[in-house]
């Protein structure tokens, strides 16, 4: 099973977002900020890093950095809502998948889908 480390600031959008991925049959570990991320990253192993950029205390960008460190087999996407942020993470983290705000559950699932070169159509 695919394991996902979803951080995301905004209650309801973790919620939302931990809820889809896991009717979809993931398996995920949903975190309030980037630095509530780092002890789960050293001491489990995640496929995927699923991330807002703009978190309070450390950001999607720098716990993408940080994740590259710790884990750096951990594949990373990025969700946000703001357009220059898009920009400063395809730079600084070009490697990652970045998925704008709004979207609906379907997308991301079928990103994350894309993400590891799955065709089956996952139910929400």
């Amino acid at each position: 099973m695919i394991r996902i480390l979803l951080a995301e600031d905004d209650d309801a959008m973790r919620t939302y977002l931990a809820r889809a991925l896991q009717n979809a049959g993931y398996s995920v570990v949903a975190v309030d900020r980037g630095t509530a991320a780092i002890p789960h990253l050293k001491n489990d192993d995640f496929d995927l890093l699923l991330s807002d950029i703009v978190m309070p205390e450390m950001d999607g960008i720098e716990l993408a950095q940080k994740c590259a460190e710790i884990s750096p087999a951990t594949k990373v996407m990025f969700i946000t809502g703001f357009a220059a942020v898009t920009l400063r993470a395809s730079r600084e983290a070009p490697q990652a998948k970045v998925l704008s705000k709004p979207f609906h559950l379907r997308d991301i699932v079928m990103e994350v889908q894309r993400i590891f070169g799955l065709t089956e159509q996952a139910t929400l």
